[in-house]
């Protein structure tokens, strides 16, 4: 290091990280010499031995992985440096029924740092097996993009809107010669003041396709701009709506939607659950629905983000999705004697084949429930609602029974003598 450089303080280094010029390779600052873009170093290695030396640290576990750099470069991440190790836990057995009447088995990998979880989910899922009738099923909707143009007047409203009605097969070619693996579904159309905004739906097959439908989206808003002269001011304007929480997109509907019940008897509540039927409902209704609708929130549900995001993070969904898949409800009643559970998932973005799901570490995890590659996104969607499911049920119970503060502490803290409150 220069001998200038030895009064910087640890904000000065970082800030001297990044390039300065719009070149972006080495700054005329005369202090800055040996300061490159970080893009610029061949390796992670050698990138990672920079930072070690200009910030005092040592990044030897952030080093230690098993990902090819080579795969992860060309299209993962940039800049890279290593990898995260979040641990991962198996959840199961857990067994489903599909609409076709046929039972299969799954375990569930969880990457996931909050003690209890697991264990949790795996409770959820021995009372669903145990009652044998679980079901989950999958309507596939399709990503959306949902780009925003700006217009002159009402006049221009009409036009744009008659253009892309009537021509909307015209749009659906433009989109499919983007990919043969992507197919244009339907849009819809909503104008507000001097702009118009264009849901597309798009079918991506077994890919999540976010990437596939913006370049379609891209290619198709080109034609329309060369048709019509009226301009798109984003290819994104927020009526995707892409990785926030939105009404829309838990009535629109967005992804997948995935339901998923299942009949508990009185007997399973009791020796699995270790609470009746009426304080699972008590605790349901009060959570669930009230306490929901009194703090204004968009989910009406005990805790589905935590189950989809160590799911989505084993298995290389895109973690930013967590956001739409836990806008959704659960559903409970006393049937008699027995507890009626379902959750109503309206916008599960997920794939099995592109992006995060081809590291060998979330391949393995795919592989694992049977779900990995082509022709598996429907079932993998129908598992993540059963996994769902299970935690749903097993919040509840521990709710009900008053053992959540006491699976807690022994389970998060590494407390096995709490003398936390249990209702055992």
């Amino acid at each position: 290091m220069a001998s200038d450089d030895a009064n910087l303080d640890h904000s000065d280094r970082i800030r001297m990280i990044f390039p300065r010029s719009p070149t972006n390779r080495v700054t005329h600052d005369p202090r800055s010499a040996i300061f490159m873009s970080l893009r610029d170093y061949p390796s992670a290695a050698s990138r990672r031995s920079f930072l070690e030396k200009e910030l005092s640290v040592t990044l030897s576990h952030i080093g230690s992985h098993t990902l090819s750099e080579a795969a992860v470069r060309a299209k993962n991440c940039e800049n890279l440096i290593g990898a995260a190790q979040v641990p991962v836990g198996i959840a199961g057995p857990l067994l489903l029924n599909d609409k076709s009447g046929r039972r299969k088995t799954y375990y569930l990998p969880l990457a996931t740092t909050e003690g209890a979880l697991v264990a949790s989910v795996s409770r959820g899922c021995k009372a669903i097996t145990v009652s044998g009738n679980a079901i989950s099923v999958v309507q596939r909707v399709g990503v959306t993009r949902g780009p925003v143009f700006k217009v002159k007047d009402s006049f221009e409203v009409m036009k744009l809107q008659g253009f892309v009605k009537r021509y909307f097969e015209t749009l659906k070619k433009e989109a499919a010669s983007t990919s043969e693996h992507l197919t244009l579904t339907q849009c819809n159309i909503v104008p507000a003041g001097p702009y118009v905004f264009i849901r597309f739906y798009f079918d991506t097959q077994d890919a999540m396709g976010m990437n596939m439908a913006t370049i379609a989206t891209d290619k198709m808003v080109a034609r329309i701009e060369r048709e019509t002269h009226i301009p798109c001011i984003a290819v994104a304007g927020n009526f995707d709506i892409d990785k926030k929480p939105a009404w829309l997109n838990a009535i629109g509907m967005r992804g997948s939607i995935v339901r998923s019940e299942v009949l508990l008897s009185a007997d399973v509540v009791k020796r699995v659950l270790k609470t009746t039927p009426e304080k699972f409902y008590d605790v349901w209704l009060a959570k669930c629905m009230v306490g929901s609708a009194l703090s204004g929130s968009m989910g009406f549900n005990a805790q589905f983000a935590n189950v989809i995001a160590a799911l989505f993070i084993a298995t290389g969904q895109d973690a930013a999705h967590v956001v739409e898949g836990s806008v959704g409800m659960t559903i409970v009643e006393v049937r008699k004697k027995e507890v009626y559970v379902a959750v109503h998932l309206p916008s599960l973005m997920v794939g099995t084949v592109g992006g995060g799901t081809e590291l060998a570490t979330q391949q393995e995890a795919l592989q694992l429930m049977g779900v990995a590659g082509t022709g598996k996104v429907a079932e993998f969607a129908s598992v993540v609602g059963g996994a769902v499911l299970a935690g749903e049920i097993s919040l509840l119970a521990s709710l009900a029974e008053g053992s959540l503060a006491h699976a807690h502490e022994i389970l998060a803290r590494g407390n096995p003598k709490s003398e936390i409150r249990s209702s055992k």
